[in-house]
């Protein structure tokens, strides 16, 4: 299986984050998707980047034949994220402006990120995950 899926929230992010790490080393690629929660009316996410983004993602994802561990992280309701200490805005680590943000991991670092804006591009997917 190609593609191995990861979820987590903010309250479960640091154990799923060190499977995450701890598993690294036998992919092509790790990344970490940081997204909004789906509300649970429409069952899809509050933020509307994050609905266009998330179909182009898993597409090119799920079409690549190499070993890809995507770890998707929750990060709230919309006035969880709104709040300028959230976690992970403050996370030196990763400074999180919006979402979604597609990050390409590697070595214990941030090696690529696509924000909001570019998430959803095909082009800019693919290339995050050859580098």
């Amino acid at each position: 299986m190609p593609l191995k899926l990861l979820e987590a929230t903010v309250s479960s992010f640091d154990g799923v984050f060190e499977k995450f790490r701890s598993e690294a080393a036998e992919n092509k690629a790790n990344l970490i998707l940081f997204l909004a929660d789906k509300d649970p009316a429409t069952s899809l996410s509050w933020c509307p980047d994050c609905v266009r983004a998330e179909p182009v993602i898993y597409k090119k994802l799920e079409a690549s034949s190499d070993d890809i561990a995507l770890l998707r992280a929750y990060v709230g309701d919309r006035p969880t994220w709104r709040n300028p200490k959230h976690p992970w805005r403050v996370e030196p680590r990763f400074k999180l402006t919006g979402v979604p943000t597609l990050i390409r991991w590697d070595n214990d670092t941030v090696k690529g990120r696509l924000e909001d804006h570019e998430a959803h591009l095909e082009n800019k997917i693919e290339t995050l995950v050859e580098k």
